[in-house]
């Protein structure tokens, strides 16, 4: 794991990347993302790879060619397949749907909970107890998905809440009776 920063990024066939004064652009079939890179580094794309390197001594390179290669992975992988993170949610009457572009939520409050959808992301519902946020930025799906659980974390005695899938909720034992 140590120096990822030194694998270069390989640009699949359908992505288009732009490298102009160390702001990137790339394009592909699902969208379009840009990136203003630091001073710091060098850019270079090479034989359909993009090449990362850090500035000659230049610390502050050293220790951030690492987290501007894969945030130029993240961006190429997002142009062409995208990002999904699934959630469920769990609880008796715990529902969900998609209106427009925004998520509703009926998570146990006396009101509905309603969820914009950030530019570029989108929702799908299924069974109304799982749902989906897709896009083609990472950043952005994750930060989402923890939004939309953050509206009613598991919590640890019945277990009800929104949780991502396959998530593992650490139970508790509740108090003993007499």
């Amino acid at each position: 794991m140590a120096r990822l920063g030194k694998i270069p990024v390989t640009i699949p066939d359908k992505v288009e990347v732009n490298i102009k004064d160390n702001h990137v652009k790339v394009k592909g079939p699902k969208g379009e993302l840009s990136l203003q890179c630091s001073d710091t580094v060098t850019l270079d794309i090479v034989e359909n790879t993009i090449v990362v390197k850090p500035q000659s001594n230049s610390r502050v390179g050293e220790q951030l060619y690492g987290t501007y290669r894969k945030l130029l992975l993240n961006m190429v992988e997002g142009v062409s397949n995208g990002f999904q993170k699934k959630l469920e949610l769990q609880g008796v009457g715990f529902r969900s749907q998609v209106q427009g572009k925004s998520l509703i939520l009926n998570v146990g409050f006396s009101h509905q909970v309603t969820i914009e959808s950030p530019l570029g992301i989108s929702f799908s519902v299924e069974n109304n107890t799982n749902i989906t946020v897709t896009g083609i930025d990472k950043q952005l799906v994750g930060q989402t998905a923890a939004n939309i659980k953050s509206v009613r974390p598991p919590e640890p005695y019945k277990g009800k809440g929104i949780r991502y899938q396959g998530e593992y909720v650490r139970r508790k034992v509740g108090k003993a009776g007499k």
